[in-house]
């Protein structure tokens, strides 16, 4: 099974594709579900309430989460100058949502009608700030082995000196090395790491209570809290609207 050039397709749990590359640019919006892209500089993730914008050029894969209802919108490269020149993720407004729904769902019935919308969603991108889930990728063979290390186990807890005792580097590299490399603590890169995960067993109908706890947390509370602030929503608001997103589609 393919992605369509434009259009939607429903896509079962777990569906990929592989690294490509477009010479457009290309929305991808999970009306339902959710949908990671990866690049050489990271992984982006955006659930149900945001889109994902890949630039021309750009070498990436796809990962889709729960079945999915994959939405696609391609961007011809003369007009991708007006969004931002890397991968991101975007909020979804409501005319937002409905512009993208429109495009992927209408047969054009009058000439330039899926011109006039796809020039409102680019409008409508081009005021939104960028709302990235973004996992930044290290280059440093210790970074790499530590980052590894979580990936493999998110809800494992472990210290950075447990880590850098199996790895074979200190605390103060590492932690220096999170800073310089990825541009944010080794917290805070685990945190984003384990919200990734979150999102998933989220969007595959797992309680917020399990989820917490197989994603590292000690209680749901502070699962909570640290989800409400890097999605922008509570985990049973999230829930919520998947569920709507499901119903309506």
């Amino acid at each position: 099974m393919d992605m369509p050039r434009s259009g939607g397709a429903w896509l079962p749990h777990g569906f990929r594709l592989d690294t490509h590359s477009h010479v457009q640019g290309q929305l991808v919006y999970a009306a339902a579900g959710a949908l990671a892209t990866t690049t050489a500089h990271g992984t982006w993730v955006a659930p149900a309430n945001r889109v994902t914008w890949t630039p021309p050029g750009f070498d990436h894969s796809h990962r889709f989460y729960g079945r999915t209802d994959a939405r696609l919108v391609v961007i011809p490269a003369e007009l991708c100058d007006a969004l931002v020149a890397h991968p991101s993720v975007f909020a979804v407004s409501p005319l937002l949502r409905e512009a993208l729904l429109a495009l992927t769902d209408r047969r054009e019935v009058r000439p330039g009608a899926h011109e006039r919308l796809r020039a409102v969603v680019i409008d409508e991108l081009a005021e939104t700030p960028e709302q990235s889930l973004h996992l930044p990728e290290p280059r440093d063979d210790r970074l790499r082995a530590v980052t590894d290390l979580l990936h493999a186990e998110p809800g494992r807890t472990r210290t950075l000196t447990e880590l850098g005792r199996t790895v074979g580097a200190s605390e103060r590299t590492l932690s220096r090395l999170f800073h310089t490399e990825l541009g944010m603590s080794f917290h805070r890169w685990r945190t984003v790491l384990r919200i990734h995960h979150a999102l998933v067993h989220l969007t595959d109908g797992r309680s917020v209570t399990d989820t917490a706890t197989e994603c590292g947390w000690s209680n749901p509370s502070s699962f909570i809290d640290a989800f409400t602030e890097i999605v922008g929503q509570t985990p049973g608001r999230y829930q919520a609207e998947l569920r709507d997103s499901k119903r309506f589609s």
